[in-house]
Order: structure tokens, then sequence, then C-alpha cells
């Protein structure tokens, strides 16, 4: 499967998260993302993500662990990559095997998530509104699923419309990765 995802900043993030409670019930989560590398950085350099995510569900108070590969970039304006992502059992182990298999903790940072699962323009779509606490505002992301590269296009113009829909601008897209925007701010 394809992610064909946008991101923006948000200006106004009170009007978008009512916008988006009108649309969809929102769930609380925090995000703790351990991203993993090569030793030489091949992954990266390979334009490639290997990712742990510890999640919290603040309603539920459900936890899960998610391990993700998403391969590099489809389409190099949105960024969008396809993705494989499985549940895993015990966080720990799932690091361990990583360790053991020669992958390197390369960075681990908290995302303070609001997510919302609706339909619009005939597609499953997910829009969570992202707060990370080393850096300053608010980002939307929103992300469909599609099975072929051939369909990316159409997917990211519905999630366009949906952002017009939010009234988040064309100006406000946004292709950097928290990945840098966290180790910059680190630095």
């Amino acid at each position: 499967m394809i992610e064909a995802e946008l991101k923006a900043r948000v200006r106004v993030p009170e009007a978008v998260a009512r916008a988006l409670d009108e649309r969809a019930e929102g769930r609380s989560e925090t995000y703790q993302d351990t991203y993993y590398d090569l030793p030489d950085g091949g992954l990266r350099a390979r334009d490639e993500e290997l990712r742990l995510r510890f999640l919290v569900n603040h309603g539920t108070g459900d936890r899960r662990t998610l391990l993700t590969f998403k391969a590099a970039t489809v389409d190099e304006a949105s960024g969008s990559k396809p993705e494989y992502e499985t549940h895993v059992g015990d966080s720990r182990t799932a690091h361990a095997i990583l360790e053991h298999l020669g992958y390197e903790t390369a960075i681990v940072f908290e995302k303070h998530c609001r997510s919302h699962a609706f339909e619009a323009y005939g597609r499953p779509m997910l829009a969570t509104l992202v707060r990370v606490p080393e850096l300053d505002g608010t980002f939307l992301e929103i992300e469909t699923l599609v099975e072929e590269e051939s369909e990316v296009t159409a997917a990211l113009d519905d999630i366009r419309a949906v952002l017009d829909d939010l009234g988040i601008a064309p100006g406000d897209l946004t292709r950097e990765l928290y990945t840098d925007a966290v180790a910059a701010a680190r630095r």
C-alpha cells in the first residue's frame, strides 16, 4: 500500500480542530517514535524509514506498538511513500530484534496527536493534528491509502480538497520531516 499524505502547518489550530470534530469523533493519542537506521546511514541514503511507534490512546487507555517500514518516495511533491506496517506485541523485544539485526536508534521523539477518521471524496481519510513538544506550531497530516502508484495523484487531489475545506492554504503545505526538524531543534 502507498500512503498518499500531505502535511501542513496550521495557523488556527482551534478552528481546524472544530471543523474536524464536526466530521468525525477524534481520538487523542501520544506517540513515542523511535527511528532506526543502519550504522552507515543506508536507510536515510535510500530515502527509507524504519520506525517503532509506541502509541497510547488517552480516551481508552489502550497501548499498542507498531513497526513501520516506509520505502522511497513515489511522489516528490508530497513525499508520499509505500508503507508496510504491523502490530508488535512487545516493543522492548522488537527493539532488541532490530538492534541484533544491525539497526541503530537514529532519533526518538514524542508526538501529541488528535486523529479523525472519516470518508471524503469517496475515500477513507485520516486527519491528524500534531504537536511535537520540541517544535513550534501545530501540524495537520491528512492521509489515505492507495494500492497503486498510478492512484497517488488522484488521492492527493482529494486530500487537497479536504485541506481546502478545512481552510488550509496551499502555501501552508510542508515536506519537512519531523525527524529532521527535531534533530535541528536539538542542535
